[in-house]
């Protein structure tokens, strides 16, 4: 088990690298290491790209934050295995923003959002996001998973929207029923085949990479056949082929002031899927992460994904738990799995051109689905109390915003309590 740590400076500052390095780092710790942040990269490459497009910024941005983000979560932060990067859970904020205020808004917002993860961490103010109700985390979550499928309804159908696609969830589905007939079975075909293989390699093959097999042989499908469907060299021209030079978003006041509300959705959700994902591991590990320290390296690592130009940083529970079953020993797995991603990128970047976005969509549907925590769901909507919450969050989530199901699950479960306890005689 984890030995007891001081509360003080070094609850709050001492990175869990530092821990394991005094405990006596081997060798043999080392290739354990090697091994679990190479397959933890190998996840990471398609859905890093595959995030970023769904979150509307081309796929290299969502690596630039994998590799930036992801190196310095796991050399700072207070969980020994968790993995940062982009997470599905941020799309629906991170194309809003786009669509609202450009990228180099977004920058901005993720820069903010580190500054403010920061300071939650250094304040001790962990443990105040740990207490959001479970039935508003589950609703938000779902809430979520359903908006992002319907952003990929237009890739995986191979869909042409006449005009705008419309940002909000339900106005999108109406222009995509309505966009039902361009169909094309090329990209139907992909995409299904994506679907279909990444399961079947769950289940037969646990141990290949199913997520990059899938998507190379779609790759390769579509490239022999000359298959009429969307590349990322179509759409985005390709990747970069290496890091950028670190640079600040444009700054002013007038700015500031209007992505702040982004910002503080950014931090948010940051906060809550971090610490979730580190408790994660925690479980699946026997150990026990710092929630402060976390925090601060989060933040930190949000601030550094934006200089870089990448998109919003967090813990992502997937790539996390698969550190700990692929035998990682510590944090040097998650820095590694960021080396090697650079490498890929350095490497194979004419070859992401090839790349199908039905195959991409593919990946993201299996996301969105993953999400949705059906046990969770079902025990929460047989009390009365915890089904409106989890209902209320879920809800407004799709038709408003994070933001607005966050606050309203939580103000309803604080009145619901309240209710309950004058109810109760004496």
């Amino acid at each position: 088990m984890e030995q007891a740590v001081k509360p003080g400076v070094a609850e709050l500052y001492q990175p869990k690298l530092w821990t394991v390095w005094n405990e006596g780092y081997r060798l043999r710790d080392l290739r354990a290491d090697v091994m679990a942040g190479l397959t933890v990269a190998i996840v990471a490459l398609p859905l890093s790209m595959a995030i970023a497009i769904a979150s509307g910024v081309s796929p290299d941005r969502g690596l630039y934050t994998a590799i930036v983000g992801g190196f310095l979560v796991s050399a700072l932060g207070g969980s020994r295995f968790q993995i940062g990067g982009p997470a599905g859970a941020f799309i629906v904020l991170v194309s809003a923003t786009v669509a609202k205020f450009g990228v180099d808004g977004l920058l901005l917002a993720v820069l903010l959002s580190g500054v403010m993860l920061t300071a939650i961490g250094l304040l001790r103010l962990g443990g105040l996001i740990r207490r959001i109700p479970q039935a508003v985390v589950v609703g938000f979550t779902a809430g979520i998973a359903v908006t992002i499928f319907a952003s990929q309804l237009k890739d995986l159908f191979g869909l042409t929207v006449a005009g705008h696609e419309p940002a909000e969830t339900l106005p999108k589905l109406l222009a995509l029923a309505r966009a039902a007939p361009s169909a094309s079975p090329g990209a139907v075909g992909l995409s299904l085949a994506v679907i279909l293989g990444i399961l079947a390699l769950r289940r037969w093959r646990p141990a290949w990479p199913g997520l990059l097999i899938a998507v190379a042989g779609a790759s390769l499908a579509a490239v022999l056949l000359h298959l009429p469907v969307e590349t990322i060299g179509t759409r985005f021209g390709g990747i970069a082929a290496g890091l950028p030079a670190p640079h600040l978003p444009p700054i002013s006041w007038a700015k500031v002031a209007a992505v702040l509300p982004a910002a503080l959705s950014f931090t948010l959700l940051g906060g809550i899927e971090s610490l979730l994902s580190a408790v994660v591991a925690d479980g699946m590990s026997g150990r026990r992460h710092r929630p402060n320290a976390e925090l601060v390296a989060q933040g930190i690592a949000n601030v550094g994904s934006a200089l870089f130009g990448g998109i919003s940083v967090t813990g992502t529970i997937a790539r996390t738990a698969t550190n700990v079953r692929a035998g990682a020993r510590g944090p040097v797995s998650g820095m590694l799995h960021a080396v090697f991603l650079l490498g890929f990128m350095v490497v194979a970047a004419p070859l992401a051109s090839y790349i199908p976005l039905p195959a991409l969509a593919g990946v993201l549907a299996l996301v969105a689905w993953n999400m949705l925590e059906r046990g969770h769901i079902a025990q929460l909507l047989r009390s009365p109390a915890g089904g409106a919450v989890l209902l209320t969050t879920f809800g407004l989530t799709i038709v408003r915003d994070l933001s607005a199901g966050i606050v309203a699950g939580c103000v309803l479960t604080v009145l619901l309590t309240l209710v309950g306890r004058l109810r109760k005689p004496g």
